[in-house]
């Protein structure tokens, strides 16, 4: 069990989402990072939707009531453990598989980039109830997780104990760096903007506002517009989708994004680059890059291939020590 003494506004447990319910009005939710979160549940040994926590804003404070091991993935919020039976505190290496004895104090004080995610993946995983396929959090219908709802000071965690407990590892893997280049195909309304919409939304670095949140990214740079008014009918969308809304500003959908939607669609993000909105900080800036149907299947596959290697690789450590 995990006692929550002290929480940010906005930590939430999440696995990878609800899948296929999109017909229903249910939207994905999940981690905004599933690189991260894979990561963590890897070194772990983890099932591989073992429920985590998803850290937005620090100070979050953690007591385990039973041991346990944790591993830190995303940026780095300079965790430290202390034990009331230990002199000093441990500080905890993010990637790093970390033991956690009885009665031990998890602090996770701030993200090293403001507004980026970090993520607690714990042995077993976080033994909420399964809704809907799912473990995620959704705040905007306020179902899943712990409540439906971010965490708050007295609320405890129940840990699965179904996965076998796995050896320690003295293994590190590397969170990966966002490049802040999302590439994108041409969205199934690109034909209804003007030429210079087009080059604009290429070609200029748009800043992030301080409005984005898990439902979407609002950008902010030179407004794009169309040839001329129109009135679209609601269509389904999907996390990656780049609306238009009537500012000619941008918003990039996430997770907790409805899931239909009548602003026009000029773009959508590629599936493998959409782990890098949990890193888009306010005030940092935003490239997009066009790319083919081929590309972007190609680098689904190259992430792919990345955890096949990295699962082999772990299991090859376990067996050795």
């Amino acid at each position: 069990m995990i006692e929550v003494l002290r929480s940010g506004p906005l930590t939430t447990v999440q696995d990878l989402g609800r899948f296929g319910l999109r017909h229903l009005g249910i939207s994905q939710a999940g981690v905004l990072d599933p690189i991260a979160f894979r990561q963590g549940n890897l070194m772990l040994g983890n099932p591989e939707n073992a429920a985590v926590l998803e850290v937005s804003v620090g100070p979050l404070f953690l007591r385990f009531t039973a041991p346990c091991r944790i591993v830190l993935t995303g940026v780095d919020f300079a965790g430290s453990i202390s034990n009331p039976n230990a002199p000093t505190t441990q500080q905890v290496l993010p990637g790093h598989p970390t033991a956690i004895a009885t009665g031990s104090t998890l602090s996770l004080l701030r993200p090293a980039i403001a507004g980026a995610k970090g993520y607690l993946a714990v042995s077993g995983g976080i033994d909420v109830p399964l809704l809907l396929g799912s473990r995620s959090t959704d705040l905007n219908n306020r179902f899943g997780g712990l409540n439906g709802r971010a965490l708050q000071a007295g609320d405890y965690l129940p840990l699965s104990r179904q996965a076998p407990p796995q050896p320690g590892l003295n293994t590190l893997v590397r969170s990966f760096a966002p490049s802040h280049v999302l590439r994108a195909l041409p969205g199934p309304d690109y034909d209804l903007f003007d030429d210079d919409a087009h080059q604009q939304f290429w070609m200029q670095p748009w800043g992030i506002s301080h409005q984005s949140n898990r439902m979407g990214m609002r950008l902010k740079g030179r407004r794009l517009d169309l040839l001329q008014p129109v009135n679209l009918l609601s269509a389904g969308v999907l996390p990656g989708d780049v609306q238009v809304p009537n500012d000619g500003l941008p918003i990039i959908l996430a997770n907790d994004a409805q899931t239909i939607g009548g602003y026009p669609r000029i773009a959508s993000v590629i599936q493998a680059d959409l782990w890098q909105l949990a890193h888009m900080s306010p005030n940092t800036s935003v490239y997009f890059q066009p790319v083919s149907h081929a590309i972007a299947v190609a680098a689904k596959l190259h992430q792919s291939q990345y955890f096949e290697r990295l699962s082999e690789q772990l299991q090859q450590a376990r067996q050795a020590d």
